[in-house]
């Protein structure tokens, strides 16, 4: 079995990090604006076929 070295492992660690590829300003604001247009998106889909089933449940009912 390996021996553990805690300063390899770091230095490998810091190694790694160097790779890490940060996306742009330009490029994290237009996600950001997607995943809220979709957020947005979804809550009206999921609003719309919650007031449908509640108006069929109501139907239903005879409330």
């Amino acid at each position: 079995m390996k021996q553990f070295n805690p300063s390899k492992f770091f230095k490998e660690v810091k190694q790694e990090g160097q790779k890490i590829v940060w996306p742009t300003r330009k490029e994290t604001l237009i996600t950001t604006a997607m995943v809220f247009v979709m957020v947005l998106i979804f809550s009206l889909f999921f609003l719309l076929v919650d007031n449908i089933i509640s108006w069929f449940i109501r139907l239903i009912l005879g409330i």
